[in-house]
């Protein structure tokens, strides 16, 4: 797929996502994808920790759900190259289970198989994340 293509399916993933679509957002991501979220969080994160296949990432989703309300996530900027897509954004979440808030810009690394997202890494500040669960 060219890059326009590639850049297209992280934005319906993220609209996907926005809609609180989690099925059709597994449909973008290759059966055995690799899932790193948040790369710095600690044990004590609910969503911490690598995962690979859609059931792990669907465990991931379910998790955030769970944890997390969103006041604002929004990906502004996205590049790409190849096989790489990375999206620039930012995003606002208040912890259900402290109040506590985090506040970070990030960037999300998604890298292509076959017009499918085979590997995810994310990029913020992970110490936030942190204080806000801790």
């Amino acid at each position: 797929m060219s890059e326009a293509e590639n850049t297209r399916v992280v934005q319906d993933a993220y609209a996907a996502f926005g809609r609180g679509d989690v099925p059709a957002l597994l449909g973008y991501f290759t059966d055995d994808i690799q899932w790193q979220p948040v790369i710095g969080t600690e044990k004590h994160v609910p969503f911490s920790g690598a995962r690979t296949g859609k059931a792990e990432v669907a465990e991931f989703f379910t998790r955030v759900s769970e944890t997390e309300d969103f006041e604002q996530f929004e990906p502004r900027e996205f590049v790409a190259q190849g096989d790489t897509v990375v999206a620039i954004g930012h995003y606002r979440a208040k912890t259900r289970a402290t109040g506590k808030i985090f506040d970070s810009p990030f960037a999300m690394v998604f890298t292509f198989r076959n017009g499918k997202v085979a590997a995810f890494r994310e990029f913020t500040d992970s110490a936030a994340i942190n204080g806000a669960f801790a």
